[in-house]
Formats: structure tokens, sequence, C-alpha cells
């Protein structure tokens, strides 16, 4: 769907050369929401702007569904940009204009007939949930129901490719998982890819399926998120992960539980993917003759499935939670590793 080869973008001013943007090379699936994420300066923002040329590259291609951007023309490129939308962090509407104006908009521009705009602004105005809202104005509408009509907007025009560029991070947290479940809403009614720039590792975690992460211009990790979670390779990444699972310090309280304990194992337990069983404390407690103690842990659910690490203490005969052990390691997805023999 879209493929980027060699994508670079210099700035020069009068004193030095900055290259927000260095060979970036990536492939984005049709449908798919795929994340990037990176610190400020890291040269997101620059990259999804360079991606319907509201930067020109200073080299490179970007193919989006076999048409390649970087070579039309002015006037093939102004008919192109019809099929990429973006959503900004500040909304970017127009002040003087009602809801039904704004998402309106791009149809004018687009020359669509009165009637079909109007049907088509009505169709949206539901589909983002501002029905109700029509004629109200950007100063009467919350942060939230502002970035709905944003969304609205750049869906106008039927748009096969959606940019969002930090589309959450003006929003408070309940705001944005609000915002975040209708992106996937609208990518899986009308099978649009979309591309989210973002700092915010919980924003990737809810709704992407691929991500990579960029610094100092460049594409330095990149997989599924699942994947990159478990396995973080380069320390900017590692940083972003902690974002939402916390650091190694965080288990030093385990330690100090540990130690009021004179008897039986103190395990962790490693859930990973879909097929991690949210109910296994329960399970273990019915069917085997021991005692189980959650100690801490902390267990996050991306779209790929659940993701996390539990520490319990199993107290009883030690044929008994060699048993339990057993059931987990062979019977279900959790990883098992013994801590601590408190025997």
């Amino acid at each position: 769907m879209i493929s980027i080869e060699g994508l670079k973008k210099i700035f020069t001013t009068t004193n030095n050369r900055i290259t927000a943007v260095d060979d970036l090379t990536l492939d984005i699936a049709e449908g798919e929401i795929f994340g990037v994420i990176g610190y400020s300066g890291a040269g997101k923002s620059t990259f999804v702007r360079l991606l319907n040329r509201l930067e020109e590259p200073s080299a490179g291609k970007i193919v989006i569904d076999d048409q390649e951007l970087t070579a039309l023309s002015t006037n093939q490129l102004r008919v192109t940009r019809q099929e990429i939308g973006m959503i900004f962090q500040h909304f970017n509407l127009l002040w003087s204009r009602t809801v039904k104006d704004n998402i309106a908009f791009p149809l004018e521009i687009a020359g669509m007939p009165k009637r079909a705009r109007e049907d088509r602004v009505q169709e949206l105005i539901e589909l983002v949930g501002l029905a109700g809202r029509e004629d109200a104005y950007p100063s009467q509408l919350s942060g939230g129901q502002k970035q709905r009509v944003g969304i609205a907007r750049a869906l106008a025009n039927r748009p096969k490719v959606l940019l969002c560029d930090e589309a959450t991070s003006a929003l408070d947290p309940e705001t944005t998982n609000a915002i975040l479940d209708l992106l996937v809403d609208i990518n899986a009614k009308l099978g649009l890819t979309i591309i989210l720039i973002t700092h915010e590792m919980h924003v990737i975690r809810k709704i992407c399926n691929q991500v990579a992460v960029m610094d100092e211009g460049k594409i330095v990790e990149q997989g599924d998120v699942l994947d990159v979670f478990l396995r973080p390779e380069q320390h900017v990444t590692k940083k972003f992960v902690e974002q939402v699972m916390g650091t190694d310090d965080d288990h030093d309280g385990v330690e100090k539980l540990i130690n009021t304990y004179d008897s039986g194992k103190i395990i962790r337990l490693h859930f990973v993917g879909d097929t991690a069983n949210q109910a296994l404390i329960t399970q273990i407690a019915r069917s085997f003759r021991i005692d189980i103690n959650i100690l801490q842990g902390k267990i996050t659910q991306m779209q790929q499935g659940a993701y996390g690490t539990l520490f319990v203490q199993m107290d009883g005969e030690t044929d008994e939670i060699a048993r339990a052990i057993n059931y987990i390691t062979d019977e279900t997805s959790v990883e098992v590793e013994v801590v601590q023999d408190v025997e």
C-alpha cells in the first residue's frame, strides 16, 4: 500500500544544515494501523508531512497505492491529496464555521454538488458521534468533539490513508481513549490505512498493529507491537516500553515481600499474546491443593493480546506446587520462572 524508500529531508539555515529525516525506508500494509513513535526532535512530524508533500523531500521516493507521489506535478498532487486525510494535534478548525460547515469545506473545494455534500456531511457526523452538534461552533465544543470534527473533515473525500499527527496529545486520558476507539472503529468499518504519529507508548499499545521507532531522523527499530514490547533492542525503545510497563526498579518491592515468607516458592508469570489466560490464578487455586498469593505485577492489553508480569507465592506440598507449575508450563502460553525457593 505505502512504500517509502530513501526518504530524506534537510532544512538549510544561514548557519547550518539540519537533517530532520535521514534515509528512511519503510513499507506499510493496506488497512493497517501503523504507529510511528519518537521523542521531540526525532523527525516524526516532518516525516508525516512528507507523506502528503506538505513538506517537499530532499531525496527519496514515496509510493501510495502504486502512485509515486514524489513524481507528481502540482496539479496532480492537488487531486491525489484528496486520497490522503490528515488530522492534527490542535484540530486546525475554521472557527467562524459550524461543525457541519467545517466538515463540508473539503467537499466544497472538490466541487461536490450541494445536496450530495449535505448527505455526505450528515453521514460523517453520524460516523464520528456528533449527532446533535451540527450547528455548534468550535468554541462551543470540548477538545474531544473538536478532534471528532477534524476526523470527519479528514474523511470527507473518502481517503485511502489517514495521517494522524499527535492527534491525542492535547486531550485528557479519558478523551484520548475515546478518540483511539473511534480510530479503531473507522479502520474496521472503512478498511482505512492509518499512520499514527505519537510520543506516547500507551497510544501505540492500544491500537497499533505495527510500530516504527524514530530517533534522530532514522527508523531505529520496527516490528509487531507485541514483539517490540517483548524484546526492545534500542535504548530509546526501552524507554518507551517503560512508559507502559514500568522499570526493573519497580520490582524492588518484590524482594522485600519475599523476605516475609518462610515457605513455598516465589514465581514470576510472564503473560504474552492473545492466548494468555487472564483467569489463571483462579484456575490454579481451584485445581491444586496450594495457597497462591499475588505479590506484585502489571498486565496490559494490546491489539494482539495480553502482555505483562505477575509475581506470586505458591505454598503447599512440594509435589503439588510442582504439578501446578507443570500445568502452567504445559497447558497455557504463560511463561514460568521460579524466582526463589523459600523452603
